[in-house]
Formats: structure tokens, C-alpha cells, sequence
């Protein structure tokens, strides 16, 4: 293709997405959503663009150092086109026979063009009073940059991380220290790409009164604000033995021995005797007022998949992207979570409540709990966001 026909192509493909998934796409697709939006294709405009392709397609507009350059047909460009104008339903032998022209195609890209040459123009239109207005403002901001700049730090601070490198020297950069360092499993934390993973070993924050094994390969960072938000998504986690999980803790100390707040998705048979299938669960705990020689409080317990007999795939393909949220507000926290095959799966509250802890340390953690046979698995954290957020809104 030409340079202007990639041009069009690339905003095309992009559309297509934010059509098929209802939000922007910045990241290749995986191969269940290439599927979602391939199938989606079919049932809109009855023509076909096959699941790898679309998969390469993607790889080539997200990531185009990794991906070989895509050179699509008119035809395949034309039933994107089609899917994004609503273009009535049809099939390939009726399209070659009435619309062999690929009309579709040539009127989404001589919109485009329209649309680009009409910005261009705007654009040069309101430089000249840009520029002016830019140096009075530029002289604002020199003087207001040393007098909020304090403030607003303080009350705006935004840390994200997407883990697509997790070298030592990354990770401290970004502020993260790693606690109770086992090298054996901290050395396969790349086992995904883009991806951090943490594994299932035995331990767990609150021990028992003969063994008070800690977490290990536990991931801190400092943290600042009375009031916040924290998240964090993962993919393909899927706990399968008893006490197994991963999530987040907050702490009033870097120790992780005072008060602290636990809230993870977990994997649980244990029923006291009582015979029932086993679940998934998203559990929240609480340190009580002295965390030292007392037990946990839990204050959250919701069982979001029962993995009865023969449903253990249903269950799986619903671990395909998992997340957790805390919120913050003064003392008030809302605990939240988030299942299903794609990212855009809304949130739902598991618990909410006031708890008198201000936390200063957060961590990121995977454990199979003080279990007596240990099995490592990978919790793969996609990515983390933490924000301090205004108190009053």
C-alpha cells in the first residue's frame, strides 16, 4: 500500500476495535479477542476476515517494532469499512457481483482524506493566535510552577505500571522494592511478556502461632494521600489448590506487621466438614488493632465462581482478565472486582466499610497460604494504577 492508504488503514482497523469492544485499544489483541471481533465482522456485514489475520493486523498497528509490516487487500479493506458505515448485510459472491468496486473502502478513505486536509487548515488558522496566547500563559505557569507545584503533587500523585519491563533496575526506578527475596521464582517473573509474575509459594502475612512464615518476593512501594485509588488486572490467573491467590495489601508499615488491609481473589474448599463444590472467591482481611500475636478479620468474602463438575473451562475462560480496586476515602475504603474475557468487564463491589488505618506502603503478592504442600503457580499482573484523589469529591 501506499503511505496515505496505511495512513487510512491503521484509523480504520483502530475504529473497528472501539466499535467491537465499546473502548479504545492501545495493545495487540489476544487471540480470544481477535476471535470476538472477527466473528463480530461476520455478523454485521456477512463477509469474512480471518481470526489470525486480524490478530497480525494488530500486532502491526500496537506494537510495530514486533510487527511485520500488513498489506490487506482492497476487498478486506472494504468490509472493514463496511463494518464501521453499517453498510448493509451481503455475502462475497453478491459483493463481487454488484459491488466489485469495493465502494465502501474508497468512501471511508475519501472522508478521511476530507476530514485531514479540513484539520490542517483549523489548524493553521488558530496558530497564530495559539502563539500568542501560549506566551502569556507559559508566563503563568513560570510562576505558579514553584508555588502549587508542592500541592498538587501531593494531591494528584499517578503511578502506573504496565510491566512490560520488569528488569531489577526498572522496577526500582519506578519505586518498587521486592521483600523476603527467593530467587529461585523471583528469576521466572518474566515467564509472560508484558507481564509481572509473582507464584504461589507458601506463606502468608498473618502466621500461625508455631510458624510465622512471611510473604515471599513481596512487591512495595510507597505510597502517599489520605485518599485514593489503587487497581491492579490480571491475566490468566486461575488458583486451583486450596488457600492460593494473589492481590493487594495496604500497611501502615513496610513491614507489613501492623495494621494491614488484604484483598485477593482466592481459591477455596475448605468448608468445615460440610461437603460443597469448590469456589472461587474474592476475599478481603484486616489486621485488628495490633496486628502482632492476634488473628486476621475477614471482612469480605464473595464467591464469584463455583467450579462444579464439568464447568471447569466456563470457569477458566471467566479468568481470562480478572482485576481488583481499592478505593479510599478518609477512612471510608470500597473493595471492587472485575472478571470475564475482556478488559472492559465493569467492576462490582464485594464490600465497603470504615476501617481506622492509614496506609503508607502497598504491596503486590501471590501465596498458597501455610499449606503443607506447596504448589507454585503464576499470577500474571498485567498492570497496577495507583492515584490520590481529592477528599471531597
Amino acid at each position: 500500500m501506499e503511505d496515505i492508504n496505511t495512513i487510512v488503514f491503521i484509523e480504520l482497523f483502530k475504529q473497528a476495535c472501539e466499535k467491537c469492544f465499546g473502548h479504545s485499544i492501545t495493545t495487540p489483541l489476544s487471540e480470544p479477542d481477535s476471535k470476538i471481533l472477527s466473528n463480530k465482522i461476520l455478523e454485521q456485514t456477512g463477509l469474512v476476515i480471518g481470526v489470525k489475520s486480524v490478530r497480525n493486523y494488530s500486532i502491526y498497528i500496537f506494537n510495530a517494532k514486533e510487527g511485520r509490516k500488513e498489506n490487506p487487500s482492497v476487498a478486506t479493506l472494504d468490509t472493514l469499512a463496511r463494518f464501521i458505515l453499517n453498510a448493509p448485510y451481503t455475502d462475497e459472491a453478491k459483493r463481487k457481483n454488484t459491488e466489485g468496486h469495493h465502494p465502501y473502502w474508497f468512501k471511508y478513505r475519501s472522508t478521511f482524506l476530507k476530514n485531514q486536509n479540513q484539520s490542517k487548515v483549523n489548524a493553521i488558522t488558530i496558530k497564530r493566535k495559539t502563539i500568542a496566547l501560549f506566551i502569556a500563559i507559559i508566563l503563568v505557569i513560570g510562576v505558579g510552577f514553584y508555588v502549587f507545584m508542592p500541592l498538587v503533587k501531593s494531591q494528584n500523585e499517578i503511578i502506573k505500571d504496565n510491566f512490560d519491563d520488569v528488569s531489577d533496575a526498572m522496577l526500582r526506578r519506578k519505586g518498587w522494592t521486592v521483600k523476603s527475596l527467593d530467587s529461585n521464582w523471583w528469576n521466572k517473573r518474566q515467564v509472560k511478556a508484558g507481564h509481572l509474575s509473582l507464584y504461589t509459594m507458601r506463606g502468608d502475612n498473618w502466621g500461625a502461632v508455631n510458624d510465622s512464615s512471611g510473604i515471599k518476593n513481596l512487591l512495595v512501594m510507597k505510597m502517599s494521600g489520605n485518599c485514593f485509588t489503587t487497581e491492579i488486572h490480571f491475566s490468566d490467573f486461575i488458583p486451583s489448590k486450596n488457600w492460593q491467590q494473589a492481590g493487594i495489601l495496604l500497611s501502615e508499615n513496610s513491614t507489613f506487621t501492623g495494621k494491614v488491609i488484604r484483598l485477593s481473589i482466592s481459591y477455596n474448599d475448605f468448608f468445615g466438614g460440610y461437603k460443597k463444590n469448590p469456589e472461587i472467591i474474592i476475599q478481603g482481611l484486616r489486621s485488628s488493632e495490633s496486628a502482632s500475636g492476634s488473628k486476621p478479620e475477614e471482612f469480605a468474602h464473595v464467591s464469584i465462581f463455583s467450579i462444579d463438575p464439568g464447568n471447569e473451562q466456563l470457569v477458566n475462560n471467566n479468568l481470562t482478565r480478572a482485576a481488583l480496586r481499592i478505593e479510599k476515602k478518609e477512612n471510608h475504603f470500597r473493595f471492587l472486582y472485575s472478571t470475564g474475557l475482556m478488559e472492559s468487564f465493569a467492576f462490582k463491589e464485594a464490600a465497603s466499610d470504615n476501617f481506622a488505618i492509614e496506609p503508607s506502603y502497598i504491596g503486590l503478592f501471590a501465596i498458597q497460604g501455610l499449606t503443607s504442600t506447596e504448589n507454585c503457580i503464576p499470577a500474571n499482573f498485567d498492570s497496577f494504577h495507583f492515584e490520590s484523589i481529592s477528599c471531597s469529591r
